[in-house]
This record gives structure tokens, sequence and C-alpha cells, in this order.
């Protein structure tokens, strides 16, 4: 069985004295009316012939439609979500506007077994969250990341 990887950026920033993470909502009917779990480090997958890191920033500018942060990557390792896929994340410091996002999109039949495809955005919505609620909205296999984070940081605003 061939594992699917994905390798994603968590952008960081310290806001009040406090670290905040940027998270996006995830796109497409299915997480329509989610919030508990529905959002996600934004990341995607990639093929033996890329880098993680490089591809981390592609799928970061594929996604939000901005580029990634300048900053120098902070390995926050891996981890295997529920469905067996292998995230690989790095944390970098930086600030942008959510307003600013313009998501990619991707098309699916729906409603499913109607023959109609439609184009859904990717992330349907991105928002500046501080630890307690990435802990709460992250999809459960990708909270380890922010967890680590907090332990690069000097565990500042673990609650």
């Amino acid at each position: 069985m061939v594992v699917k990887r994905s390798a994603g950026l968590l952008v960081f920033r310290t806001s009040g004295g406090r670290p905040e993470v940027l998270l996006a909502h995830m796109g497409g009917p299915y997480w329509a009316e989610r919030e508990a779990g529905a959002w996600t480090v934004p990341k995607g997958e990639y093929g033996d012939d890329e880098a993680p890191e490089a591809a981390a920033r592609r799928e970061f500018a594929e996604e939000l439609g901005l580029p990634a942060p300048d900053g120098p990557p902070l390995p926050l390792g891996e981890a295997r979500q529920a469905g067996g896929k292998v995230v690989t994340v790095w944390a970098v410091e930086g600030d942008l506007d959510p307003a600013l996002v313009v998501p990619g999109t991707f098309t699916m039949e729906w409603p499913r077994g109607s023959g109609e495809t439609r184009a859904f955005p990717e992330v349907d919505r991105v928002a500046w969250c501080t630890p307690e609620e990435a802990a709460e909205r992250l999809v459960a296999g990708q909270r380890v990341f922010v967890e680590r984070l907090l332990a690069h940081l000097g565990g500042s605003g673990a609650g």
C-alpha cells in the first residue's frame, strides 16, 4: 500500500505576548457546516520527485493565493492522520492579513451521484487562532504540530 504524504506550513506570530497560528477552514460541501475538526494547516500532497519543504511552500501558495513567509523554517516533524496520510509540517514566523487570501479551487461531483461537476475553494476562510482555539478547530491528527511549536517557543500560550 502506498502511503499518501502531505507537507505544510504552520505560520505563527506573537500578538499581545501570546502566540497565534494561521489556520485554514477546509472548503467544499463536506466541511461547510463544521467548525470543530474542520480546520487545517495549509498543506497538500507531494510526490517522490519533490522535496517536502518545497512542497509545503508550494501548497501554501496554491491554497491561499499568497506567497509563503520567507522566515527560517522550524521543522515540527511528522504525524499520521486517522486516514493513514503522513503529514510533515514546518513552522514559519510571519504575519499576513487573512482578508488577502485568494484560495485555489478543486472540482468534484456535487451533489454526489448527480453527474454535475462543481468547483469549490480549497479553503473557505483563514484565521489567526490562539493555541486553545487551534486545539478545538484543527483536525485531530494535526494538533500535535501546535503542541510542538509551543514547546519550541518555551510553552508560552499553552493552556
